[in-house]
């Protein structure tokens, strides 16, 4: 509920989600991103994000930065699917911000079941507000002194390259002065452009309907092959007019967001419509006419 007064604002990837489920499916997609995004960049010979935009001669290739924020981590942990959580925390903290993709989880629950080993292994940069005991403040930051903080925003800082946690002082947001802020944002960005994250499982390396490998002069679709999506053939529709297969087009033609754009142009892949990405380069349009419903 902490984050729900950011629901609207226009740079989201996927409304604010207050579902386990919707969570945990939210974090799968961001496993599969992170594979897609380390496939593109060794295509291209990057080793981050910064070189791979350096490396695109198209603004429309450009990726951007992604930040995944878990406001409460115990109600993941505490549920069936807690493997299935720690697992793809672990994952993401390990590979992703190579990428541009950055972490944030938090609880008030800071007990060994919730901040397991393997999580505490992948997260080296941590902060402590006040715990109701050392046993608390060593599960944070493998050492005591947490149990002695005043509140109010006083906390305990550690990074991987400041093994000794270093207090600091955080600043206090009154709710009111959130909310101007928020509203600023929806203000400036044009209102909520967001859109739900795909939350398939990865479907990478699954053989699409048509061979990638030969062009299409020509393609018929029926009605109901729209890939799952009801925007696909609008889609479709944009690509042909322009001649060029990016998320940034679709996401300025079609008013969708980032994640969504990508999931429409991994189906036109799928189905033989448009190339792979091939690291710089823009994909390769295979379409000149189709018949659509």
């Amino acid at each position: 509920m902490e984050l729900t007064p950011y629901d609207g604002i226009p740079h989201l990837l996927t409304p604010v989600i207050s579902e386990s489920e919707k969570a945990l499916q939210a974090l799968r997609w961001a496993v599969a991103e992170m594979g897609r995004r380390l496939h593109r960049f060794s295509d291209a010979g990057a080793r981050n994000l910064d070189e791979y935009n350096e490396k695109q001669t198209d603004e429309e290739n450009l990726l951007p930065r992604i930040i995944i924020v878990v406001d409460e981590l115990a109600d993941l942990m505490m549920r069936q699917y807690r493997r299935d959580t720690e697992t793809m925390i672990a994952r993401i903290a390990q590979m992703a911000r190579a990428v541009g993709m950055h972490l944030i989880i938090a609880t008030q629950r800071p007990s060994v079941d919730v901040i397991t080993g393997l999580i505490k292994a992948n997260i080296p940069t941590r902060i402590a507000f006040r715990t109701v005991s050392a046993v608390d403040s060593r599960t944070i930051l493998d050492g005591i002194g947490a149990e002695d903080l005043l509140g109010k925003g006083d906390m305990l800082y550690m990074t991987a390259s400041t093994p000794d946690p270093v207090r600091i002082q955080g600043i206090f947001v009154a709710t009111k002065e959130v909310e101007r802020v928020i509203n600023a944002v929806k203000i400036a960005g044009g209102g909520r452009i967001t859109e739900q994250i795909a939350m398939a499982e990865d479907e990478e390396g699954e053989e699409g309907e048509q061979s990638l490998s030969q062009p299409y002069a020509q393609i018929d679709l029926d009605a109901d092959d729209n890939g799952g999506d009801d925007l696909f053939f609008e889609a479709v529709k944009v690509v042909q007019e322009t001649g060029k297969a990016s998320a940034s087009l679709l996401q300025r033609r079609m008013s969708v967001g980032y994640a969504r754009a990508a999931k429409l142009l991994d189906i036109m892949e799928q189905k033989g419509l448009i190339g792979p990405v091939e690291g710089a380069k823009a994909r390769k349009v295979y379409i000149e006419k189709m018949a659509t419903p």
